[in-house]
């Protein structure tokens, strides 16, 4: 029951989090890296991350992963509103202060992922490097 409580609240504060703050991309810094990726689940409840312009996995997530599932279901669930499905990418940006941002390019709505602590950004900062 907790991890429900949990996991609504940090779904609430995700969604508050969409870029629905007013925030543009000249409110944010310099980019320093950016990727697009995709995000398929498995049928054995992984999920696979894909590098969007090879369509090669590029990493894999196995577990609970509250932090990534919720980010990716906000995003998915306005993608839903606005009646678009899952094949447009999901851009992955380093800032050069360090902000970490996961905007979908198929609505432009954009998660700040360094808002929610060190340890939920470093799933999705991992991923920069991936191969």
């Amino acid at each position: 029951m907790l991890g429900a409580v949990l996991l609504g609240t940090l779904m609430w504060v995700a969604m508050a989090r969409i870029d629905r703050t007013g925030v543009t991309a000249q409110d944010l810094p310099a980019v320093q890296w950016k990727r697009e990726l995709r995000f398929e689940d498995r049928p054995n409840g992984d999920i696979a991350v894909l590098d969007a312009a090879s369509e090669k996995e590029v990493a894999r997530f196995q577990g609970e992963q509250g932090f990534l599932r919720g980010s990716l279901r906000a995003l998915a669930r306005e993608r839903q509103r606005s009646g678009m499905g899952p094949q447009a990418p999901f851009e992955l940006t380093g800032h050069v202060d360090g902000r970490l941002t996961l905007r979908d390019t198929a609505t432009g709505h954009r998660i700040a992922l360094e808002s929610f602590g060190p340890t939920n950004s470093a799933v999705f900062s991992q991923l920069q490097w991936a191969r």
